[in-house]
């Protein structure tokens, strides 16, 4: 084998997973030594593997609290809707982007309406810390557009979330744009934009639609199995910038990021 065309992603991502058979995982062995990008991508995958598990292994380790476990009145109507929500807190739960779920609850007015929340400030900052976990250690593809195009980048990414997007500039921080790219997010399309210093540390912030939230939010903070979020909510917009910096040194960032984004 000495094209790279010989084995395909999905062959890959199961070599990283450690899903493969030995004779198997011994012939892309085989092929990665004279292969440097593919390698270069299988160490980017590992680095996200690696990241991945230190976020959410806790989360995923957790037993499901007991309002997940506990019966719900028989109600023909209202059980396969109340069978159906706890589902999908379980799913939340065990993915570790519904940081911010309270559950299933019955109405005093109405015994067959259930209803359930998400806090969007909480669930902003999770998935902030995701993205960051995931595409700030790639080498190859850290960015789908990258800053020499940058007018392109802010008009679609503006363009996929619906609202005018700019991007603020950092380099009195010591940061550089790299580019951006569009996620998926529990609200809808995402932006991260990417930074990076001259010591290679890289900055990410992250914006999402937040329609019909109760409105502007001071800053907060959270910190993600090491990653410092400070993140806030202004005209529609939810923010969070992500970093592996102490929160003093995030903050004043942030501080700046706020101003030039805030008319």
């Amino acid at each position: 084998m000495n094209r790279e065309t010989d084995i395909d992603e999905a062959r890959l991502q199961a070599f990283v997973d450690e899903r493969l058979t030995p004779a198997q995982h011994a012939e892309i062995e085989a092929w990665l030594a004279h292969t440097s990008e593919a390698r270069a991508r299988v160490e980017a995958y590992r680095r996200q593997r690696k990241a991945l598990h230190g976020l959410y292994d806790d989360v995923l380790n957790e037993p499901l609290p007991e309002r997940l476990r506990r019966p719900v009145a028989r109600r023909q109507n209202a059980l396969p809707r109340v069978r159906a929500r706890a589902a999908a807190a379980a799913v939340w739960l065990l993915l570790g982007t519904g940081a911010g779920w309270f559950g299933a609850t019955v109405s005093h007015h109405d015994a067959n309406t259930v209803t359930a929340r998400i806090t969007a400030p909480a669930t902003l900052a999770r998935e902030a810390a995701v993205a960051y976990a995931v595409y700030s250690p790639e080498v190859l593809h850290p960015v789908e557009v990258d800053a020499r195009q940058e007018k392109h980048l802010l008009g679609w990414l503006s363009k996929r979330l619906g609202h005018t997007l700019r991007a603020p500039s950092l380099t009195r921080y010591g940061y550089r744009l790299m580019g951006g790219r569009l996620l998926p997010a529990q609200a809808g399309p995402a932006a991260q934009l990417m930074y990076d210093n001259r010591a290679g540390e890289r900055l990410t912030l992250y914006i999402t639609v937040q329609t019909g939230e109760d409105g502007d939010t001071a800053f907060r903070y959270t910190n993600e199995r090491g990653l410092s979020v400070f993140y806030w909510i202004e005209r529609d917009l939810g923010y969070a910038l992500t970093a592996r910096l102490e929160r003093p040194q995030l903050l004043k960032i942030a501080g700046g990021v706020y101003r030039q984004l805030t008319p």
